[in-house]
């Protein structure tokens, strides 16, 4: 039920989707995405799977940093549920040397069940924006410590819990009265943003997710969190060990 819900709402906003992510956020996303990546610093050579990877600004940033550190070996492959929003994605991968040079990928796929990935075949999985539009936050954690190799790390950034209660009220008013408006006037399309808003409400919160993470196999170095502009939004870590 959640996964058709999920994949009809992404189908109606696909093509507006990167022009409601800068005006829902004031285009603080781009922000949040750019230090998603410096934080993960990967490695040379890199395979990265990105899950729920739509639009395809966080394979992006990642062969770009890549690129600017001399590498030009890592690899990205992008799965979403939503062929739209993949389709999405490889429109934006036309024509570049990431493609002529075969560095990234597409599949439509489930984040539960990544049937078409071996077991320990990537470094690093992503996972940005989309998970808490999942049915089963713990079986795409689960996949994700499947897929991943010995020493690779889950990385996920997720809208989360602002603590501050005068913050908190901010937040709210911004999402359920502000949001929905921008998405009636930019995409003509106020029901899916009142689900996207929802969704974020019946999210875990940060210390019950990062114990998600450590119940299906990853080990987390401290609270397992880092929370930005003050928890509207958290990367959560976890190394499969």
């Amino acid at each position: 039920m959640k996964e058709s819900l999920v994949r009809n709402v992404f189908s109606k906003v696909a093509s507006n989707y990167d022009i409601m992510n800068d005006a829902m956020s004031m285009g603080v996303h781009r922000l949040w995405k750019d230090h998603f990546i410096r934080s993960m610093a990967p490695a040379r050579g890199a395979k990265l799977i990105d899950v729920a990877g739509g639009t395809g600004d966080i394979a992006q940033r990642f062969l770009e940093y890549q690129d600017q550190n001399g590498d030009s070996t890592s690899s990205v492959h992008m799965v979403d549920i939503n062929p739209d929003m993949l389709r999405e994605g490889e429109q934006r991968f036309a024509n570049t040397k990431w493609q002529s040079d075969k560095r990234i990928g597409f599949t439509v796929g489930n984040a539960e069940n990544l049937e078409f990935v071996k077991d320990e075949e990537f470094d690093v999985y992503t996972i940005a924006f989309g998970i808490r539009n999942c049915t089963h936050v713990d079986r795409v954690v689960r996949e994700a410590h499947r897929v991943l190799k010995p020493g690779g790390r889950f990385m996920c950034l997720e809208f989360s819990r602002v603590s501050n209660p005068v913050l908190a009220s901010l937040y709210d008013m911004h999402s359920f009265y502000v949001i929905p408006k921008l998405g009636e006037l930019i995409a003509n399309d106020r029901a899916s943003y009142e689900y996207l808003v929802e969704s974020i409400r019946k999210f875990p919160a940060q210390n019950e997710f990062a114990q998600i993470i450590r119940n299906e196999g990853f080990t987390t170095i401290g609270k397992g969190y880092e929370n930005l502009t003050f928890g509207t939004v958290a990367i959560h870590t976890g190394y499969k060990f």
